[in-house]
């Protein structure tokens, strides 16, 4: 049965932070929001927490989970960035975006795209995100909580917790935090490439 932490969007509670942590670090797998969307994480190299999520979403194995960060620093350890990529991604971050960029050889080779060797990377704007990686010191590595034959990720932490209930361990919750998922813009070949319109302005990357 997953523990259900209710905590505040803005000034969440460090005892709540730091036992969610605590079960990330134990290889579980938590709910948690960002600004946009909620989220399904675990940490850098639970192999098994990949799986988990994988088989919540019915996802197989050629699904990208994104390196959810604290900062553009954290962020430059797992991904290469070129002079004009990293002015463009400085600038729209902590944002609604994803960026794929080529990992580095931090990032466990299960996570990067076999073919490219590149990975998914964001700096949410929400402080119960940004608490978590914080206290993690880490990235979580992430999927949108979208769940099979649905349209919409699921908004409310109540019903995350009923349907999610025996197969995540944590679900955190700090109020509704939307339906859209981030802008997903790929700076691997060099020039921007949006991807996926979302909740980000597109429009800074044409």
């Amino acid at each position: 049965m997953a523990r259900y932490l209710d905590v505040h969007p803005v000034n969440p509670q460090p005892r709540s932070i730091a036992e969610t942590v605590r079960i990330l670090r134990s290889d579980g797998v938590v709910v948690y929001p960002t600004d946009s969307c909620f989220a399904l994480g675990c940490a850098l190299g639970n192999k098994q927490g990949m799986d988990r999520i994988r088989a919540i979403r019915k996802l197989d194995e050629r699904h990208h989970f994104t390196l959810v960060c604290r900062d553009f620093a954290q962020l430059a350890q797992f991904v290469h960035i070129d002079n004009a990529a990293f002015r463009a991604i400085k600038s729209a971050v902590p944002g609604r975006y994803t960026f794929i960029l080529p990992a580095t050889k931090e990032v466990p080779r299960q996570l990067a795209h076999p073919k490219k060797k590149t990975v998914g990377v964001r700096i949410p704007d929400h402080a119960v995100a940004q608490a978590l990686v914080a206290e993690l010191g880490e990235p979580i590595v992430s999927s949108t909580l979208l769940l099979p034959g649905e349209d919409e990720p699921l908004t409310q932490g109540w019903e995350i917790k009923e349907r999610l209930d025996a197969v995540v361990d944590v679900v955190l919750d700090s109020e509704d935090c939307g339906v859209e998922p981030t802008t997903v813009v790929d700076f691997s070949e060099g020039a921007p490439e949006i991807v996926r319109e979302g909740s980000g302005d597109p429009g800074r990357f044409r």
